[in-house]
């Protein structure tokens, strides 16, 4: 098959679940639930028969024990048949990335015409493990054939063995976290307290806007959350009454005492489930459906974890636009992953250096400045929040809904994630 003749993929919905702060309104459920929830809204609103799906496609980073494989599990709980084949992927923040672009490729190679792609999260619900001694104990107890054996279990074994391991967010390889890391990259680069603080005044101010505006209720679908059925409308991350003031007074939250990262320029725990439904465009015309855009390319960067853990889309953005053809001054929408805001403030500040330009880039020049009137309008993780596996799923699907709103040609979206990799998506409008 050539490049001439593969098909072309277009996006034709995209929703999620309302995001909530961990441990808030989605604390009774796992992220097999929220998965199927947001399938199910996705079915509901576009009233796409499921029998059509060809591939189901979910990210996630945390799984729970029970469900390795969320994907097939929330896809046959919310009504794809069951020869429709399904996997979980994982990468880190860009998992539902990675999902998106995936079901791209078994839809240009011809493996797929549909397929359901995004991304689930449940940060609330997280495996809490016994220590690795004590399962040894654990696993040698399966062996055990009478009373005396089972006396013989605490031999050998500490009080601290008995205590639990709680998962970190910290990187592998270096043992930091990504906090840590974060304070590095603001002290290095030159991202002041104030500015982070300003940028996380802007992404509530925006988010806060965003919900009164009603310009998230294209993909923001009310659910119904068991055992009680209470219904959530809204994300409860977004906090309009917040100040600079307020803002100023919070404490460093990884780097004690003199860190410049706090609990509010940072992006918090949360649990959600964002799902796309993309496509050959053949098959949507065949069957009668309106694309709302062309997912035209991607591209995946890694960097050293050591010193560039953050910079995924300073090295992505400009793959991606040499990639295609295209300057920075083509792109009308900009929908960037904010883990921190001294990370994104950092990206920002290297995609418009010189230095940094010719140093890693091998360019001569900078890539560009990023008008902030085109980035991340309606909010963004500091605000609406970030479920690891699903965020992907969520900057396209705003990325796409934007495009057509402002009327626009082209939107690039662009993550960062642990390990120091980094992803970014260029998508243009339909029609």
């Amino acid at each position: 098959m050539t490049a001439r003749t593969l098909p072309q993929v277009v996006f034709i919905d995209g929703v999620r679940i309302p995001f909530q702060r961990s441990n808030t309104g989605y604390r009774e459920l796992t992220s097999f639930d929220l998965a199927r929830l947001a399938m199910r809204a996705l079915l509901e609103k576009t009233d796409f028969p499921p029998q059509q799906i060809d591939w189901v496609l979910m990210g996630t980073v945390i799984q729970n024990v029970r469900t390795p494989n969320v994907a097939r599990d929330a896809a046959l709980a919310a009504g794809i048949p069951r020869r429709v084949p399904a996997a979980t992927l994982t990468l880190a923040c860009i998992s539902a990335n990675k999902a998106v672009t995936v079901g791209m490729d078994l839809i240009r190679t011809g493996q797929a015409r549909v397929v359901l792609a995004g991304g689930t999260e449940s940060l609330t619900d997280v495996p809490i493990r016994f220590r690795k001694r004590f399962r040894q104990k654990l696993v040698e107890a399966q062996k055990y054939r009478g009373v005396a054996d089972y006396l013989t279990f605490f031999k050998g074994l500490r009080p601290s063995d008995l205590l639990p391991e709680i998962p970190q967010v910290a990187e592998f390889t270096t043992g930091r976290t990504m906090g840590e890391d974060c304070e590095m990259l603001a002290s290095r680069i030159g991202v002041s307290r104030r500015e982070q603080d300003e940028y996380a005044l802007r992404s509530h101010r925006n988010a806060a806007r965003a919900v009164q505006e009603g310009l998230l209720k294209e993909e923001v679908i009310p659910v119904q959350v068991p055992p009680d059925y209470r219904r959530i409308e809204f994300d409860n991350g977004p906090r309009a009454d917040t100040t600079l003031e307020k803002l100023a007074r919070l404490k460093p939250a990884f780097v004690k005492p003199h860190g410049t990262l706090t609990a509010g320029n940072s992006s918090f725990l949360t649990d959600g489930a964002a799902v796309t439904l993309i496509m050959a465009e053949d098959t949507a015309r065949r069957m009668g459906l309106q694309p709302k855009a062309y997912l035209r390319d991607y591209v995946y960067t890694a960097q050293d974890p050591d010193d560039e853990l953050l910079l995924g889309p300073a090295y992505a953005t400009p793959e991606l636009l040499d990639k295609t053809g295209l300057a920075l001054s083509d792109i009308d929408v900009f929908e960037f992953h904010e883990a921190f805001a001294a990370q994104i403030l950092a990206n920002l500040k290297l995609l418009a250096s010189d230095t940094f330009a010719r140093e890693k880039l091998g360019r001569d020049k900078a890539v560009g400045e990023i008008p902030m009137e085109k980035f991340n309008t309606l909010g963004g993780s500091l605000s609406l929040g970030h479920p690891f596996g699903a965020t992907g799923a969520r900057l396209v699907t705003t990325a796409v809904n934007r495009l057509i709103r402002e009327d626009g040609q082209w939107a690039l979206v662009a993550a960062c994630a642990a390990g120091a990799m980094g992803n970014a998506i260029l998508i243009e409008r339909y029609g």
